[in-house]
């Protein structure tokens, strides 16, 4: 038996992860944190007098109340084991202003949940989930990824996804210690039911019109968030740490996958792009420039899961296909396969 915190969950991938785990008679007590008030959906988890489910309000961008609930009653109470951290990916994802010593949120986040769970004695695992975004990836779609690809440590490459990068190498650094497992899960474009994607930055926040360099239409590959949660838990229960590749069995292009997520493509000339990143630096205006050029929109992947499927027992159950919503229109939906 174990208990569980599992950070951000009052967003999408959250919500999916706290589901799959309250349904798990492995795991004793579950700890959940948001920044928000709970969601309606966890009513019925925080129900009872005694409930295994406890949800507590916490930044933890910021040390003062990562501290807090580190060192609070419901986490000593819990005899909490094993730390899931899921990034920020729900309605607002375009990164804040830096928060510590000059870091961006993501980043802040990263690495103030292993410095203190490095620093916990009761932690003995920390699950993290990443991005497969961080992968170099050279010209073509014909890019086959595994866990030992080369990370894009290009010094112009825009500050979203650089943040990506620094909280990968940063967890990266700890899966050999012994004093505590840590588990990595790089994790492509994520689908939810009705046409929702996460944490693909092109397709990043709401929905509307994006633009892409003219004669591009790179390759992305997908994964349900089912899916998600369920590499989470096998993540959880398993004995090795280490760097694994999650992703499903389909692959659409971008100007396909934007249009059933509806975020549709525009096409521009490259030169087009390249001076509006060149304006948008000009006005500190960086965060935005990942929407408009870089590799991940020029160049394909798929990624290599073996390593998660022979060391986790992780293999994809759900396929991602078209159904048509209310409106009458086609969009993206999961199913089981």
């Amino acid at each position: 038996m174990t208990s569980v915190v599992i950070t951000h969950a009052d967003e999408p991938l959250g919500r999916r992860v706290v589901k799959t785990l309250f349904h798990d008679p492995r795991v004793k007590k579950l700890l959940l944190l948001g920044q928000g008030p709970p969601p309606h959906q966890f009513d019925r988890f925080l129900a009872g007098s005694h409930p295994r489910v406890v949800y507590l309000r916490a930044d933890l961008s910021k040390h003062r109340s990562t501290a807090e609930m580190f060192h609070s009653t419901s986490f000593r109470a819990a005899a909490i084991d094993v730390v899931i951290h899921l990034p920020r990916h729900g309605s607002s994802t375009r990164e804040r202003g830096p928060v510590l010593a000059g870091l961006p949120t993501r980043t802040a986040e990263a690495r103030l949940m292993l410095q203190y769970c490095l620093n916990t004695p009761s932690v003995k695992t920390l699950v993290a989930v990443g991005s497969a975004f961080v992968y170099r990836l050279p010209p073509g779609n014909a890019n086959r990824l595994g866990e030992s690809s080369e990370l894009d440590l290009n010094p112009n490459v825009a500050p979203d996804l650089r943040s990506w990068i620094d909280c990968d190498m940063l967890f990266h650094s700890e899966i050999h210690n012994e004093a505590i497992r840590v588990v990595l899960l790089r994790v492509p474009t994520v689908v939810s039911s009705g046409g929702y994607v996460y944490l693909n930055p092109s397709l990043a926040g709401r929905a509307g019109l994006r633009v892409r360099p003219l004669g591009f239409d790179p390759l992305c590959t997908l994964v349900s968030d089912k899916d998600v949660a369920r590499a989470v838990q096998s993540a959880t229960h398993a004995s090795v740490s280490g760097v694994f590749n999650v992703a499903g069995n389909e692959t659409l292009p971008l100007s396909m996958l934007g249009r059933w997520t509806r975020r549709p493509s525009l096409p521009v000339p490259g030169p087009m792009l390249r001076w509006a990143a060149g304006t948008l630096r000009m006005l500190r205006r960086e965060g935005w420039r990942s929407l408009l050029d870089g590799p991940h929109l020029r160049f394909g992947f798929t990624l290599d899961t073996r390593r998660a499927e022979e060391q986790l027992g992780f293999r994809p159950s759900y396929r991602i296909g078209l159904a048509r919503g209310g409106d009458g229109n086609f969009r993206l939906e999961t199913s089981p396969i």
